[in-house]
């Protein structure tokens, strides 16, 4: 890394303004300038990759990359912080859960996991040792379709020798005995991640599935619409044999705002970072209004937010919509608005810098393994509930809160 430029002091001189401009009074002038010269050195190409990012990201969506991947390793990765991290768009056919969601569950930088079904899904080829490639968004799709194969814009899959064969062994495991009840999202993912990391063993794989890894590390892993992937749609085919597997959704909302009020009632705080945006976003900050306004316990709302989205917030969608209206909803504490950054940003592009930046600049973290502790958490968050309203159970019985 060359030397930092010796930057030349800069005093204001104002004798050559108008007497009206000089006489004006700004007195939150030096605030306002308070901040970083803009004056970086020249690029060489031997800088390391945390230094460039803090030395020339200054400005524009970089700056808000440069603020993300700070708050994340001066404030999220603290003991005491539990860190959510909802994956929405198509990551893991793009190679990112190997890359990047997998080394920061080991690294315990991620505590819990709202995802779309289809990046679990997708999860699965990597595990299985099936192969996905890199083409084209500019190849004929009606010759891909004639030649068995999809496309994810410039990601190609073989439809019978990947897409097909996933199916079918996933179909083959849905029915085992230790499928066969209702469960929520969380139970269903990690009795698949033990496959998942017996395909990585007997492949001779090294983490590769995110399913893998979050079955290891003890990561509650929930999707946000467990009907729309083709893990769903499996779950549907074979429940028409008689298949008694039934994914409960309820069990997914309380199980993850349990995780939320568990961790506000241990004296700690609660971190979500938002990779897109879309159903799994709105799951995990659903947490807190289900505390307070569903079940009426006074909370506050999420006290650190980053999200990285190409989302636009003035169309009302809510992959768009910033942390200053999820105050609103008591999504976000109010007082942390601080603590939040939004970049605008394509997740291809920004999560490999977010993971570089922080492992290279913090040691790993110990593993919360909240799956193990999804019990307790949910009789405390039943006692609590019960304790803050007047209500008995649907049969007139007194709730027993031990």
């Amino acid at each position: 890394m060359p030397a930092k430029r010796k930057h030349v002091r800069y005093r204001e001189d104002l004798s050559d303004l108008p007497d009206w401009l000089r006489k004006r009074k700004c007195p939150n002038r030096h605030k306002y300038l308070s901040g970083k010269r803009i004056l970086p050195n020249n690029i060489t190409g031997k800088e390391a990759l945390p230094a460039l990012m803090e030395e020339m990201f200054l400005a524009y969506n970089a700056a808000r990359l440069r603020e993300a991947c700070q708050l994340f390793v001066q404030k999220m990765l603290e003991p005491n912080v539990t860190i959510g991290m909802s994956f929405a768009g198509a990551l893991t056919p793009a190679g990112l859960g190997c890359s990047c969601i997998v080394p920061l569950i080991k690294a315990g930088f991620v505590d819990w996991i709202v995802s779309t079904g289809a990046n679990l899904y997708h999860d699965l080829h990597f595990a299985l040792n099936l192969p996905l490639y890199v083409g084209s968004f500019k190849f004929d799709d009606c010759d891909l379709r004639k030649n068995d194969i999809v496309r994810i814009y410039d990601v190609l899959i073989g439809y019978s020798d990947n897409l097909m064969r996933t199916d079918e062994i996933l179909r083959s495991i849905l029915v085992k005995p230790e499928f066969q009840k209702e469960m929520g999202t969380a139970e269903l993912h990690y009795l698949l991640g033990k496959y998942c990391a017996q395909w990585e063993e007997e492949h001779g794989l090294k983490d590769v599935s995110v399913l893998a890894a979050a079955y290891r590390a003890g990561v509650p892993c929930f999707t946000s619409s467990p009907g729309d992937s083709t893990i769903g749609m499996n779950i549907a085919g074979v429940e028409l044999r008689g298949n008694k597997l039934r994914i409960n959704p309820s069990i997914d909302v309380n199980e993850s705002t349990a995780i939320v009020l568990a961790t506000k009632r241990a004296g700690g705080k609660s971190a979500v970072v938002l990779w897109g945006g879309g159903s799994p976003k709105n799951f995990m900050l659903q947490t807190e209004p289900q505390i307070q306004e569903v079940l009426r316990i006074k909370e506050y709302g999420q006290d650190y937010f980053i999200q990285v989205t190409d989302a636009r917030p003035d169309t009302g969608g809510l992959s768009g919509a910033t942390p200053s209206e999820a105050v609103s909803w008591g999504k976000v504490d109010p007082n942390a608005l601080p603590d939040a950054v939004v970049c605008y940003c394509d997740t291809t592009i920004a999560m490999p810098l977010f993971t570089h930046y922080a492992l290279a600049k913090h040691p790993p973290r110990k593993l919360k393994r909240l799956y193990d502790q999804r019990g307790p958490m949910l009789k405390a968050l039943t006692r609590e509930y019960f304790l803050h309203n007047k209500v008995k159970m649907l049969d007139g019985s007194e709730p027993v809160l031990d």
